[in-house]
């Protein structure tokens, strides 16, 4: 299966008799999955068949579905409100009788609100149906060239998640061969202090304090953290080349290299170990980064 990404635009034209149409979709990054739809009035019956199909192919992101319908060849229908009229003719007549003023023109009569009324003309139901049913099969059209943008950049996504991938590799590695974290080093870093502390003061144990000295040098070890972002790296490789709606997976993997990393820095003691958890803590944040865009 293919990665996908979040983000996506896609447009699609249509026609039915005298209707012709068009789909404008756009999809951002979201925690789950929403269609959000702008439809003409009188065409929300198609809601439901766009969003079964939708919720078909996406599994996250927000996406605003807009459709623009135009009906040709059916100019508008100009009509007279009988009723208000004949109440405004009445009305005038018997002001006629009670005041002097001239009669009211056909012109006057027509431009007050409500006389006449420009209504669209009544659609064939065949017609608008079959309208529908067309809107239907671009709607599917658009979907599915936002899937395929969606894929494409979702391609590209898993090219650069496997680069921050090769870079958190790399500086694990350097973790791992930092000269601070070597036996002999360790040993010698140790032995200095407990000299000096001896130096200082003749009531310590120096028994007491080699076995500190030692418990203290366990603690401070980061093997287990290397190993457990090593399985990291190896669990992500297998998603990406997996493929799929995997978004979720790799911001729970992203949320624990950073953990690990983060107490790879709380332990350490050596300088160039410090520096190297730095630039991994700075991988793993542009890893997350990214993971955020990934359906």
């Amino acid at each position: 299966m293919a990665l996908s990404s979040m983000t996506g635009f896609a447009r699609s034209h249509g026609a039915s008799g005298p209707y012709a149409f068009e789909w404008e979709l756009k999809s951002v990054n979201a925690k789950g999955f929403d269609l959000r739809t702008r439809l003409p009035t009188g065409w929300d019956d198609i809601e439901a068949t766009i969003r079964k199909r939708a919720v078909q192919v996406l599994s996250r992101g927000t996406v605003y579905a807009n459709l623009t319908v135009k009906r040709s060849n059916a100019a508008p229908l100009v009509r007279v409100n009988e009723q208000v009229l004949a109440s405004l003719l009445k009305v005038a007549r018997d002001l006629c009788g009670k005041i002097d003023a001239l009669a009211p023109s056909i012109d006057g009569l027509l431009s007050i609100k409500g006389v006449m009324e420009v209504v669209e003309p009544e659609s064939d139901d065949v017609e608008e149906l079959a309208a529908k049913t067309a809107v239907a099969e671009t709607f599917e059209q658009a979907l599915r060239s936002l899937v395929d943008m969606r894929e494409r950049e979702g391609a590209t996504l898993g090219g650069v998640l496997m680069q921050r991938m090769d870079e958190i590799e790399r500086f694990a590695r350097r973790a791992e061969a930092a000269p601070g974290r070597q036996p002999g080093a360790v040993k010698a870093r140790l032995a200095e202090q407990i000299t000096a502390l001896l130096d200082t003061s003749d009531r310590f144990d120096q028994d007491r304090l080699h076995q500190e000295a030692i418990l203290i040098a366990t603690k401070a070890d980061i093997r287990e953290e290397l190993d457990r972002i090593a399985s990291h790296i190896s669990q992500t490789r297998e998603l990406i080349g997996r493929g799929g709606p995997i978004g979720r997976k790799l911001d729970f993997l992203a949320q624990e290299f950073n953990r690990e990393v983060n107490t790879c820095c709380s332990k350490s003691n050596d300088l160039e170990l410090t520096n190297v958890g730095l630039e991994l803590k700075n991988a793993v944040e542009q890893f997350r980064e990214q993971v955020q865009n990934l359906e």
